[in-house]
């Protein structure tokens, strides 16, 4: 009997060619988001940063050209927390298909006070969650007319060990910001389940995929002036780390893998293949709370709510 050829292994360091193919990265210009954006705009792919700033963004493009010879690489302002800008930004997007958004800008705050943006939001579940889902919403339509196109969203292993309040989703009681930014990656997550399930419901071809980077550390990243810079000392003190963690670069692997990798399917967690925090990416499954589809269905009502757009895919 003939033996059954093995299938690929995927190669982080040799990626598919993705000439052609549009790809929108929110936050881009810094840390994973930057990463993922570099590894992408080196499969000759038209990669767009998603950022805020203005001047963050140009020294990323700088940073990606210089690496990247003959990159297609440019910036869209883009404000999350702001919900009202979105659909302008969206239409500033000027392309006629657009293969995949990858969900990655966030914020994450360490200290108190609770803050918010000027709607009246909590600003970690605004920019994180709200944001996202109202852009998806703008996004759609793009999205829709692109056969096979994806939404790879990134959600953390910090919320591996969170549950959300669904009667406080903006941390209103007893704000504690780092389990604030969890639940808002938490949220993320079911999110991007919730709507790969709607998508199908549709009959749509466009995916969504949930990513988690493990632990990803500044001290452990290459350097990519001005945009990352690592000194000889943090990289010395980052190497025992290195054993349990890994930088940034790696750390955007298991997101460009979701966008590129022909095999990869609606609805799947991919993570790092050693203990969910280190390594080449691999499809891991669900974590139990993300099989709970009652809250997911809860938690995209309220966000239709809370944001004033209703995400639909007919």
């Amino acid at each position: 009997m003939p033996s059954v050829p093995k299938a690929p292994t995927w190669d982080v360091q040799r990626l598919p060619r993705a000439e052609g193919r549009n790809f929108l990265v929110t936050g881009g210009n810094a840390g994973i988001g930057y990463f993922v954006a570099e590894q992408l705009a080196g499969t000759g792919a038209t990669v767009v940063l998603g950022s805020r700033d203005e001047t963050k963004a140009k020294a990323a493009i700088a940073s990606i050209s210089s690496r990247v010879p003959g990159a297609q690489v440019r910036h869209l302002p883009l404000d999350l927390a702001d919900l009202a800008s979105l659909r302008t930004s969206v239409d500033a997007l000027e392309l006629d298909r657009l293969d995949a958004v990858v969900h990655n800008a966030g914020v994450a705050l360490d200290q108190p006070p609770r803050r918010e943006t000027k709607a009246g939001q909590e600003l970690m579940f605004a920019t994180n969650h709200l944001g996202h889902f109202a852009l998806t919403h703008w996004l759609t339509p793009l999205l829709m007319a692109t056969p096979a196109s994806r939404i790879v969203t990134t959600g953390s292993f910090a919320a591996k060990s969170e549950r959300l309040d669904l009667d406080d989703l903006q941390s209103t009681h007893d704000y504690q910001p780092k389990r604030a930014y969890a639940r808002s990656k938490l949220a993320q997550m079911y999110f991007a389940l919730e709507l790969d399930r709607r998508l199908g419901a549709a009959g749509s071809t466009t995916l969504s995929v949930v990513v988690h980077p493990g632990g990803a550390l500044d001290s452990l990243t290459p350097s990519r002036p001005p945009v990352q810079v690592r000194t000889a000392g943090e990289r010395l003190r980052g190497l025992p780390l290195g054993l349990l963690v890994q930088g940034k670069e790696a750390a955007a692997w298991p997101t460009v893998r979701a966008v590129l990798d022909p095999d990869v399917r609606g609805g799947q967690l991919w993570g790092p293949r050693v203990f969910g925090l280190r390594g080449r990416p691999r499809s891991e499954p669900l974590w139990n709370q993300l099989a709970d589809t009652t809250t997911a269905a809860h938690l995209w009502t309220a966000s239709c709510a809370l944001t004033g757009v209703v995400p639909t895919f007919t």
